[in-house]
């Protein structure tokens, strides 16, 4: 793995309009990429159309192509990153579900431990990002942790890093998070420790 300072470099050169400095980037975080991709999918759907190499690549196209992409280091391109796998992830979700929604159906609690069986359907993505897009507007800190950690796959030291929050502060915003959308989630399931 390269230094963080050629990263940071590289980074600085592509806002400045270095357009094949990102693409020196890729190679130097390409494997955490993958890592980030493959713990995103595993707690997807089995039926997936994609796999580990297409979400990154995917990632990679979108981050390409946007426009004023300003990125200050390896940590923040990672947050970035979490972000749009979770943007692509929503899309093709989106795409699977051209037809009304099922109706009547209960919501699913959001339970950690219980994830990967639960994430099954694009309709359970859509939910999360629906109820995710209502915490950003509520309170954005927790959104991106929750992105970092949900999306990104990323541990809560490296969340913390990525976001430039103290380790306790991404704990806290990690369970404030989670206790918030699975209200949003199940807004009739009372909470017996009161999150």
């Amino acid at each position: 793995m390269a230094g963080t300072g050629a990263i940071t470099e590289l980074l600085r050169a592509h806002e400045a309009g270095a357009r094949d400095a990102l693409d020196q980037v890729v190679p130097l975080v390409y494997d955490e990429l993958r890592r980030m991709a493959r713990r995103h999918l595993r707690r997807g759907p089995a039926g997936y159309t994609l796999d580990t190499t297409g979400l990154v690549h995917e990632a990679y196209v979108k981050l390409a192509a946007s426009e004023g992409l300003e990125l200050k280091d390896r940590d923040h391109l990672l947050a970035v990153a979490a972000r749009v796998m979770r943007q692509v992830l929503v899309d093709r979700a989106r795409s699977r579900l051209r037809q009304k929604r099922g109706s009547g159906q209960g919501a699913d609690e959001l339970d950690e431990e219980r994830l990967p069986a639960r994430v099954a359907s694009p309709e359970r993505i859509l939910d999360i990002d629906t109820a995710l897009q209502r915490l950003r507007e509520r309170d954005l800190e927790l959104a991106r942790i929750f992105e970092c950690r949900f999306f990104g796959g990323l541990e809560e030291a490296e969340t913390a890093s990525a976001l430039g929050i103290s380790l306790r502060t991404a704990q806290r915003g990690w369970m404030r998070a989670r206790a918030w959308l699975r209200a949003e989630l199940d807004p009739t399931r009372e909470d017996s420790d009161g999150a």
